[in-house]
């Protein structure tokens, strides 16, 4: 079984190698940005789990652009976790962003402009989450970038008492992968797999977090990220 980093790497050097990224470059240590984004955005839109969602959380990096667009445009509510989650989440709402400006609205340079950050005790109900990844299996096992911050948001809404929800991820067909995914505990595991030419339902047979696994967490972390701060103080209450 290969390592996950190792995974990783492959994705990373056989995108950059077919020149299947666009900027932000070096593809590598980050969610890449595909060619075929905006096509694999609106194969998002056609899914029913998509269409009944009325608050939708999609990650902060470049390839979800298209999509976060599309949730304003949509009239949907739209959280963005805020970058390695230092302020936790942006809510952007629709009518806080006037037509024509979606696009803007829904990139992290603007975000704060037209969205607000909220406190854990000001999140709506979630409906429908869209997380980027480096690399998929088939059945739903997933690598990001390393760092975990996807697999922590689904931890931290389902502390807060959110319903489990579906998880999507957009990628392009190339970082669908064979080898054998580890996985750990804690590791979110995603059930509608979307790329430029369509979609695969997972029927992932993993479960997702119900929570955060305090013993995984760090003290460094604690410091790096308030908003598991802000957790523990809600659950002390």
């Amino acid at each position: 079984m290969k390592a996950k980093d190792e995974i990783r790497q492959m994705v990373w050097h056989n995108l950059t190698e077919k020149k299947l990224g666009r900027f932000p470059f070096p593809l590598v240590n980050r969610i890449p940005n595909f060619k075929g984004a905006e096509s694999a955005a609106k194969f998002v839109q056609s899914l029913g789990v998509y269409q009944h969602a009325q608050v939708v959380k999609v990650n902060p990096d470049a390839p979800q652009l298209p999509l976060r667009a599309s949730v304003l445009k949509d009239k949907k509510t739209l959280l963005i976790p805020t970058p390695r989650l230092k302020d936790g989440f942006v809510m952007i709402k629709p009518e806080w962003v006037p037509d024509g400006e979606e696009r803007k609205a829904a990139s992290i340079k603007h975000m704060n402009t037209y969205g607000k950050v909220s406190p854990l005790t000001d999140i709506p109900e979630i409906d429908l989450i869209v997380v980027g990844s480096v690399a998929i299996h088939p059945d739903g096992r997933r690598l990001g970038k390393g760092e975990g911050y996807a697999d922590r948001e689904y931890a931290i809404i389902r502390e807060i008492g959110n319903k489990p929800v579906p998880v999507i991820t957009t990628i392009i067909s190339e970082q669908l992968v064979s080898e054998d995914i580890p996985r750990d505990s804690y590791d979110l595991a995603v059930d509608y797999i979307v790329t430029e030419k369509g979609i695969s339902e997972t029927n992932t047979p993993y479960e997702k977090p119900e929570g955060i696994q305090w013993k995984h967490v760090t003290q460094e972390e604690m410091e790096e990220m308030p908003i598991l701060k802000e957790l523990k103080s809600l659950e002390k209450n």
